[in-house]
């Protein structure tokens, strides 16, 4: 499909730059099957779910990965460099985005932070390098924990200065295993009253770890969604839960997953025969429209971005023509897009 097809007009200022306080307290446009709308906030998703459903979480945390310094031992200058760490290669060694890359070659030595020195092995395509640092281990873990910011989307960051409030807005509440650039931004609406009242339903709660990659924050350069190649991210279902899950389905269940990264992972783990499995590996999954589900009924989602491989796949998720509709009304309505704003509950016909 042409990626033009998936493209809108949306007005900056919609783009949100704060959560909502609480979080629970963000709006959430409810999408029925055949496209009926309903205003509504994420603290009523209890009144949409039912005992019997399973909540699906992705528990990765988000690491400092934004770091600053300069590059050092070449010639008289020392330009300023910033380095995105997005997957770790080695227990020294990184996956990152520099900027600007075109000021870096293999055998650079860079200084990021205060005193953390790296080596720059080789320098890819599209502003990415693979850094070796001189410590390793969690001795690099907490010089990064150090010397990182909060890695917030370039949307946000270009807009004002990571601070200490983000280091808690943008990390879910039940975050466990450390590893994502971005956080899961559908979790970031949950509170501690909100996981009590699901559970006071009979909802239960199952988590999944997708480490959130490069891919987030990449555009979609092809002019066709064939041509556009994912990065991979590593992701884990474990058996316990991917037979939870498989029972509770077999017993008239639905399956709710919480973000499209929740969703990617249960895709990447589900057979032909729609059951799941356990899985740890990368995955590199595209959901585009003419997919077809094999797990989630529900998708609790927060707002896209245009031409965004995210939006593709809520519209695979709904129907194309249906999700472009409840994106007009959200901007109608002055919805709060993106990583800090509202949410969207998708309710897919079985």
């Amino acid at each position: 499909m042409r990626v033009d097809t998936f493209d809108f007009d949306l007005p900056e200022d919609l783009i949100a730059l704060r959560p909502a306080s609480p979080r629970d307290s963000a709006r959430m446009l409810v999408v029925h099957a055949g496209g009926r709308l309903e205003h509504a906030h994420v603290r009523d998703l209890p009144n949409y779910l039912r005992s019997g459903d399973a909540l699906v979480l992705n528990d990765t945390k988000v690491f400092p990965a934004r770091l600053h310094g300069k590059r050092i031992g070449r010639g008289d200058t020392a330009p300023r460099i910033e380095a995105m760490l997005h997957k770790r290669v080695a227990p020294d060694r990184f996956l990152a985005f520099a900027r600007p890359a075109r000021k870096l070659v293999a055998g650079d030595t860079v200084l990021l932070g205060a005193a953390l020195d790296a080596k720059v092995l080789s320098v890819g395509e599209a502003g990415e390098i693979e850094l070796g640092f001189a410590l390793e281990g969690a001795r690099l873990d907490a010089a990064i924990a150090a010397e990182g910011e909060t890695p917030l989307p370039p949307y946000i960051a270009g807009k004002r200065k990571p601070d200490a409030k983000d280091l808690a807005d943008y990390q879910t509440i039940f975050a466990q295993h450390e590893g994502s650039v971005a956080a899961p931004t559908a979790g970031l609406h949950f509170t501690p009253d909100l996981m009590a009242r699901l559970e006071q339903r009979g909802i239960a709660r199952e988590t999944v770890t997708l480490h959130v990659g490069a891919g987030t924050f990449l555009p979609v350069k092809a002019d066709d969604t064939a041509e556009h190649k994912m990065h991979a991210e590593w992701a884990t279902l474990s058996a316990e839960t991917a037979n939870r899950l498989n029972h509770a389905r077999e017993a008239g269940g639905r399956i709710a997953a919480v973000g499209t990264t929740s969703l990617r992972t249960l895709e990447s783990a589900a057979a032909d025969d729609d059951r799941l499995h356990a899985m740890m590996r990368e995955t590199d999954i595209f959901i585009t429209p003419g997919y077809r589900f094999k797990t989630a009924e529900v998708l609790l989602t927060n707002f896209h971005l245009p031409r965004s491989t995210l939006f593709m796949l809520v519209s695979a998720f709904m129907g194309l023509d249906i999700m472009q509709a409840a994106y007009a009304e959200a901007i109608r309505e002055r919805y709060r897009f993106y990583s800090y704003g509202d949410a969207c509950l998708l309710l897919r016909a079985p």
